[in-house]
């Protein structure tokens, strides 16, 4: 058999092959010389200000990270919360998947309430994270089609988006009527494994700091998005953000490159054409977007001090 380690670098080589694959592939269809110019004359008073929206994303989310764990008898400081948010944000732009630093977070917040309790506590803020991304591409692409001048959806899209929204919400409603409704052991368990999630994210003190937090995070990255554009000089418009982006950012939840590297520029690519911008802006955007994200989370070295956390996380 296989050894372990060894696997886990021979894939990690086929995720970074991937994501250059897919990166030169652009470089060909988009005009990748074109999207270079693009970049070298970025103007840098957008990308300060796509830097400053997804530092203020990463602040938002440690505190949404901290009140969820707060809720599950996790005691978190604020600066803690927000060290911890950095180190994990460096270790899954590092690393294929993207989750491997807040599983990082879970192990090192396991000290007060055990490990189902701190892994919890990751997951469900994440999940508030992405389900906050899903609201506004919903609420987006509802009102670009209802709206006279919205977006001209192309149907080899529409037919996806509609699906996906319809098929997110219905998931939603399933699962809460089998836990309510159903009875049985399938229903009982899903209402046990629900406690805990509507303990964290919904309960009625804390539930509009988590839907505050969680919109001021999807805004944050949608906004630094944008600024990406406006900085190589697209004419992509808030509304085209705010239908298209989140989809783009999905694209980088597919475990298949390092840090969503090549399937964002692609999608990027795919889907500026549909507001007016050129696929090689699309690709120019994206790659700033990762650059400057990448940038936005060196401040965790200075927070880390290149050192490993506590084994208590208490205030």
């Amino acid at each position: 058999m296989t050894p372990p380690k060894v696997r886990t670098n021979v894939l990690r080589v086929l995720q970074i092959a991937v994501a250059l694959g897919l990166l030169v592939l652009l470089w060909h269809v988009a005009d990748g010389a074109e999207a270079a110019r693009r970049l070298a004359g970025a103007d840098p008073l957008w990308l300060a200000a796509a830097f400053i929206a997804l530092t203020l994303q990463t602040v938002l989310s440690a505190l949404r990270w901290r009140l969820t764990a707060a809720q599950l008898g996790i005691e978190i400081n604020k600066r803690t919360a927000l060290r911890e948010y950095y180190l994990s944000q460096i270790v899954n732009q590092a690393l294929p998947g993207g989750v491997l630093g807040d599983a990082g977070r879970a192990v090192r917040a396991r000290a007060q309430a055990g490990l189902m309790a701190s892994g919890q506590a990751v997951v469900f803020e994440r999940l508030a994270g992405q389900t906050a991304i899903f609201v506004v591409l919903a609420v987006a692409f509802l009102a670009t089609l209802a709206v006279p001048g919205g977006l001209d959806w192309p149907r080899w899209l529409l037919v996806p988006v509609a699906a996906l929204i319809t098929g997110g919400t219905a998931l939603v409603v399933v699962l809460w009527t089998t836990a309510h409704l159903v009875p049985g052991r399938v229903g009982r368990w899903l209402s046990m494994m629900g406690r805990p999630l509507v303990q964290a994210l919904a309960a009625p003190e804390v539930r509009r700091w988590q839907i505050g937090l969680s919109l001021g995070t999807a805004l944050s990255n949608i906004a630094a998005f944008c600024f990406c554009a406006w900085a190589i000089g697209s004419g992509f418009t808030v509304v085209a953000a705010l239908a298209l982006v989140p989809l783009i950012l999905l694209t980088m939840l597919i475990p298949i490159t390092i840090s969503g590297w090549g399937l964002r520029e692609g999608a990027a690519a795919a889907l500026f054409p549909i507001a007016g911008a050129t696929a090689t802006e699309g690709l120019a955007t994206s790659v700033a977007f990762g650059l400057i994200f990448l940038a936005s989370v060196l401040p965790g070295f200075v927070l880390t001090g290149l050192s490993s956390a506590p084994s208590t996380m208490k205030s």
